[in-house]
């Protein structure tokens, strides 16, 4: 996720509000936030999830629509999502 310069902070104020949420969802097991070292204004959230249904379940909930909405507006490019899994 790429923030507008000057919006940063208030993206780490919000996830750091919604971080215990988050991970008190049901099936979450792990999240965390990445900074991209040359670039402080992009992010990355990595989260673990028992299945792909309990993360669609997470964001239908009333807690990713929230954070969504204050998240949204400070991004500066649009926003990549993708989930992945493991191969070795």
């Amino acid at each position: 996720m790429t923030f507008q310069t000057d919006k940063t902070e208030a993206f780490l104020d919000l996830f750091n509000r919604s971080r215990q949420q988050i991970i008190e969802m049901e099936g979450c097991l792990h999240l965390e936030l990445w900074r991209d070292t040359q670039e402080p204004n992009v992010f990355v959230t990595h989260s673990h999830w028992v299945s792909e249904d309990a993360l669609n379940n997470y964001r239908a909930s009333e807690l990713f629509g929230n954070v969504w909405k204050e998240t949204k507006v400070l991004f500066s490019e649009k926003p990549v999502a993708f989930s992945v899994e493991k191969v070795s």
